[in-house]
C-alpha cells in the first residue's frame, strides 16, 4: 500500500522521504509509487486508492472522496454531450460527505495519516485563508492530533467544525494569506514544530490527484479537458501527475488531459505569469480585497519551480483564464440553477472559464469534459448537521512575531 521512491519532479533526482526540494534544481518531490497500475482497493472514500497515496493504512473515520457523476442540467445549458462534474463537498444525496464543503479534505486526510505512520511527534503548523484550515481542523478533531493555523483576521469566519473541536490552535494573523504563510514559516523551523508543506506536500497533491482517478474508475478512461479554479495552481499540478500515472498503466488512453485553470482577475498572478504580463504590483489592486473568493490568491504560486504549474500547464496543453467578478457570480447562478445544488464563490470561477471555453471554441460540443466543483453544499449540510465556530487563541502581526509566536508555543494544547 502506497509503497514509493521519493524523486525530483525536474531532474529525477532521489531524495529522501522527508525532502521537501531538490537540492540539484528546486524542483518538487514527487512519489514513484511502486504499484504502476490503477488498482482501486475495497475501501472508502480516498483510501480506495491508497496504492496512489503515501499512506500505508487507512482511517475509517476521514478520507470523504469527491463524487464524480454526468452532469445533464448544466450540460444541456452549454449544449455539451459528454460534461462530467467532480462534486467535493456535501450533498448526500449524490453520496458527497465532506462536511467541510471543501475538495481541502482530500489534502488532510492523507496528510495527517502520513505524519501519524512516520511517528512524527511534532506539531503540524498550517497556513490558510480559510478552506484549508477548516478542513484541517476537522480531520484533526477527529484523529486527535494536534495543530496550529495561522489564518488571516478576514478569513476567521469562515473556521469550524462539525465535530468538537479538538487539539487545535488558532492565530489570527494581521495581515493577508502571503503573511499567514511567513508567520508559519517562522514557527514551524522551531523545534517541536512542522510545516504542513503546501506545493511541496505529496500527500496533499496525491490526495487531490483522486478527483480524477474516481473519474477513471468510473468511466474507464481520461477526459480530453480539465477545468479548476486554483489560487497556488497545486491542485492542476496533482491532476497533471496523476494523469501521468495513468498513461503509464497504459489501458485508460494515452494523452492527459488538457489542463484549463482559472483565476480571479484582477488578483490573478499565475494568469499574469501565463501571459507574460508584466510583473504587477498587486498590492495596487488591493488584493485580495473584493475578490469573488479570495481564497483563489497565492502572491507566491509554485509557478516555475521544475514540476509546478508551468509545466503542468505546457505538458498539457493547457490555459489560464481570468474571470472578473461578475462573470463569476453568473455562472455560479448557472451552476446552482442547472444542478441543484450550492456551490462556494471559487467553483463558480471554474463554471465560467468552462462557459469561456464553450464561447471561444476551445472545447468542442462532443469533448470529454471533468469540471472540478472544489467545494459546495454549503446550503445543504446546515439541514443535517451543526457547526461548531473555531475561536481565535491569539492575533499576531510580522512586527511583533517574536513574542507571539513564544507564546503559541506554550498555547498549544496538550
Amino acid at each position: 500500500m502506497g509503497e514509493y521512491t521519493l524523486r525530483c519532479a525536474g531532474c529525477g533526482n532521489v531524495l529522501s522521504y522527508s525532502a521537501t526540494s531538490c537540492p540539484l534544481d528546486g524542483g518538487l518531490p514527487r512519489a514513484d509509487y511502486i504499484e504502476q497500475r490503477f488498482n482501486p482497493r475495497e475501501l472508502p472514500g480516498i483510501w480506495s486508492f491508497i496504492d496512489w497515496l503515501p499512506v500505508e493504512s487507512w482511517n475509517p473515520n476521514t478520507g470523504a472522496s469527491s463524487v464524480t457523476y454526468r452532469s445533464s442540467g448544466l450540460a444541456g445549458e452549454l449544449g455539451l454531450g459528454s460534461l462530467y462534474i467532480s462534486f467535493s463537498g456535501y450533498w448526500p444525496e449524490r453520496g458527497a460527505l465532506m462536511r467541510t464543503c471543501s475538495f481541502k479534505e482530500l489534502e488532510a486526510a492523507p496528510t495527517m495519516q502520513m505524519l501519524l505512520e512516520r511517528n512524527a511527534e511534532d506539531i503540524l503548523v498550517v497556513a490558510s485563508a480559510g478552506n484549508t484550515a477548516r478542513a484541517f481542523a476537522e480531520v484533526c478533531s477527529i484523529t486527535g492530533q494536534p495543530l496550529v493555523l495561522f489564518v488571516p483576521a478576514s478569513s476567521l469566519d469562515r473556521l469550524w467544525t462539525t465535530v468538537e473541536p479538538g487539539r487545535v490552535l488558532i492565530a489570527g494573523v494581521k495581515g493577508d494569506y502571503a503573511e499567514a504563510i511567513k508567520l508559519a514559516g517562522v514557527l514551524s523551523s522551531r523545534k517541536g514544530f512542522r510545516p504542513e508543506g503546501g506545493a511541496r506536500n505529496i500527500a496533499r497533491r496525491d490526495g487531490m490527484g483522486t478527483v480524477l482517478l474516481d473519474h477513471v474508475r468510473l468511466f474507464k478512461s481520461m477526459p480530453d479537458h480539465y477545468f479548476q479554479a486554483i489560487g497556488s495552481g497545486t491542485g492542476g499540478i496533482a491532476v497533471w501527475e496523476a494523469s501521468m500515472r495513468i498513461v503509464d498503466d497504459g489501458r485508460f488512453g494515452e494523452r492527459i488531459p488538457r489542463l484549463h485553470l482559472a483565476q480571479n482577475t484582477p488578483c490573478a498572478p499565475l494568469y499574469a505569469m501565463w501571459l507574460g504580463i508584466e510583473e504587477r504590483n498587486f498590492d495596487s489592486y488591493r488584493c485580495p480585497e473584493g475578490m469573488h473568493d479570495d481564497v483563489l490568491f497565492n502572491r507566491n504560486p509554485p509557478y516555475a519551480v521544475p514540476g509546478g504549474v508551468r509545466d503542468a500547464l505546457i505538458s498539457s496543453r493547457g490555459r489560464i483564464y481570468g474571470i472578473d467578478n461578475a462573470r463569476a457570480a453568473s455562472a455560479q447562478r448557472l451552476f446552482e440553477s442547472s444542478e441543484g445544488i450550492d456551490i462556494l464563490p471559487a467553483a463558480g470561477v471554474a463554471v465560467a472559464a468552462l462557459v469561456d471555453a464553450v464561447e471561444s471554441g476551445f472545447v468542442e460540443s462532443d469533448d470529454s469534459i471533468l469540471l472540478n466543483i472544489t467545494g459546495g453544499g454549503m446550503k445543504r449540510l446546515a439541514e443535517d448537521h451543526s457547526r461548531v465556530r473555531l475561536k481565535c487563541d491569539l492575533m499576531v502581526g510580522l512586527e511583533d512575531s517574536s513574542d507571539a509566536l513564544s507564546s503559541i508555543e506554550e498555547m498549544v494544547p496538550a
